[in-house]
C-alpha cells in the first residue's frame, strides 16, 4: 500500500515536469526559430515481493526532454539580413566576450555600430571572408561590413554600335563622344572624329581628350566593303582592334590604354559598325570603367553570399555565411536565447557553405518561426492534466484504504 503512494507521487512529479515543458512550448509559440520539446517517460522497478513473484512497478520518471527539429513556417520580412535556412544546418555565431561558438536557427540579424552582423543579444555571425579584389574565399571569421567606399575602376574597353553614311562626301565628319574613367575615377571624355577620305570607302579616325593637357595616340582608319560591312584587312590597324593611348592625365596613372572593340575573337567584324546608305548615327555604346562609389545596401543570395551594392553600380561580394550541421541535433545543449552549444551527444560541428554538401540554402528577408503546434500542445495539456488528476486519485484512494485498515482494530 505504501508502494502505491510512492507510485502516485512519482506520477505527480513526472506530469508536473511534463506540464512545465508544455507551458514552455506554448509560451514560445511566437519565438523566432524556437523548437518545441516533447517529453518521454520511463517506469521504475523495485525489488520483487517474494522469491516466486515477479518485479512490479514502483512508479514513473521523466526520461528525456527532446527538441523537435522539424522546420517551422517561414515569414517574409523587409530586412535583407533576416535569414532562414531551407534544409539542414544552423547559423554559427560567436560570443564577442570570448565565450566560444554557438548555433541557432533564429536568423534575426542586424548590423551593429562596428559593422558586425549580430544577433539581438550581440553574438557575431560567422562566415567566410571574400577578397574584394580577387574574389578568393578565405577562412571563417566575423561577418563585417566592407569599407564604405569602393575603389574606382579605370576604363579598359569601349565599344560602339554605329553607322557611317556611305553617301557622305569627302571631308564630311561625324563625331561620337564617350565618357571614360581614369585610375582615380575622374571622368575623361573622348571625342572620336570620323572623316570621310578620298579613297572610296575609307573613313579616317582621330581621338581627342577633353583635357587640353592630355594627348592621345590613336590615328587609324575604318574601311567598308561594297556591302557596307567592315573590312578588317583593309582597316588600320589591319585585323586588330585599335587601342587608344592617353598621356598627360596626371595625377592619374599614365599612359592609359583603352581597347576599342569591334572585331570578334577570330578577327572578323562583330557587326557593330556598318557603312550603309543612311544617316551617320550612334545606336549604342559601352565602357567598363566607373568612379568610386559609396555603399548603398547589402544583398544576400541563396548561397549565403553577402554583396555590397555601391552608388557607382558596382556589386562586390565580401562574405559568405558559414552554417553547421550535426550528427545528432537532439544532442545539442540548450543555452537560452535560441542558442545551442556543441556537446558529446551532438558530435562535432560540420561547417560548410550553404547549398553545398547537404547543407540547406539561405532565404533572405525571411524568418523561420516557432514549430509549436498549439492544437497538439492543448491536447498534450489535457492528457497531462488528466494523468496528474489520476495520480492524485491514487494517493487519496491509498490513503482511504490505509484509514480503513487502521479502523479494523476498533
Amino acid at each position: 500500500m505504501i508502494g502505491s503512494l510512492y507510485s502516485g507521487i512519482s506520477g505527480l512529479k513526472a506530469n508536473t515536469s511534463a506540464m512545465a515543458v508544455i507551458g514552455d512550448n506554448i509560451a514560445n509559440v511566437d519565438t523566432t526559430g524556437f523548437k518545441a520539446s516533447r517529453v518521454s517517460f520511463a517506469n521504475i522497478f523495485s525489488a520483487s515481493l517474494s522469491q516466486t513473484s515477479v518485479q512490479i512497478g514502483r512508479g514513473v520518471t521523466l526520461n528525456e526532454v527532446n527538441p523537435q527539429w522539424e522546420s517551422g513556417s517561414v515569414e517574409n520580412t523587409t530586412s535583407a539580413t533576416d535569414l532562414s535556412i531551407n534544409g539542414s544546418g544552423l547559423f554559427m555565431v560567436n560570443d564577442p566576450s570570448g565565450g566560444g561558438s554557438y548555433y541557432t536557427r533564429a536568423g534575426k540579424f542586424d548590423w551593429d555600430k562596428d559593422g558586425n552582423l549580430v544577433t539581438p543579444d550581440g553574438f557575431i555571425t560567422q562566415g567566410y571572408a571574400i577578397d574584394p579584389n580577387t574574389g578568393a574565399i578565405g577562412g571563417i571569421g566575423d561577418i563585417t561590413l566592407p569599407n564604405g567606399t569602393s575603389a574606382p575602376n579605370p576604363t579598359q574597353n569601349i565599344s560602339f554600335g554605329m553607322n557611317l553614311n556611305s553617301d557622305a562626301v569627302v571631308g564630311d565628319t561625324f563625331t561620337s563622344s564617350i565618357t571614360t574613367y581614369d585610375s582615380l575615377g575622374s571622368e575623361a571624355v573622348l571625342d572620336i572624329d570620323f572623316t570621310r577620305t578620298a579613297t572610296g570607302w575609307d573613313w579616317g579616325v582621330n581621338v581627342s581628350h577633353d583635357n587640353p593637357l592630355a594627348a592621345s595616340v590613336s590615328a587609324g582608319s575604318i574601311v567598308f566593303d561594297a556591302t557596307g560591312n567592315l573590312d578588317p584587312a583593309a582597316s588600320t590597324p589591319a585585323n586588330a582592334n585599335p587601342t587608344i593611348v592617353l598621356t598627360g592625365i596626371d595625377p592619374a596613372a599614365t599612359p592609359m590604354t583603352i581597347n576599342w572593340n569591334y572585331l570578334d575573337a577570330a578577327g572578323a567584324s562583330d557587326g557593330s559598325i556598318t557603312g550603309y546608305s543612311s544617316e551617320s548615327s550612334k545606336t549604342a555604346q559601352s565602357q567598363d570603367g566607373y568612379p568610386s562609389g559609396s555603399l548603398q545596401s547589402v544583398a544576400v543570395d541563396e548561397d549565403g553570399y553577402f554583396t555590397g551594392i555601391y552608388s557607382n553600380g558596382s556589386m562586390i561580394p565580401f562574405a559568405q555565411l558559414a552554417i553547421a550541421d550535426f550528427a545528432s541535433y537532439s544532442g545539442l545543449a540548450k543555452q537560452g536565447s535560441n542558442l545551442y552549444a556543441e556537446s558529446l551527444g551532438s558530435g562535432q560541428a560540420l561547417i560548410g557553405a550553404p547549398n553545398s554538401a547537404g547543407m540547406g540554402s539561405i532565404a533572405p528577408s525571411t524568418l523561420e518561426m516557432s514549430n509549436v503546434d498549439l492544437g497538439t500542445e492543448f491536447v498534450e495539456m489535457i492528457t497531462t492534466q488528466r494523468a496528474f488528476q489520476a495520480n492524485s486519485k491514487v494517493i487519496t484512494t491509498s490513503d482511504e484504504i490505509l484509514s480503513e485498515l487502521l479502523n479494523i482494530k476498533r
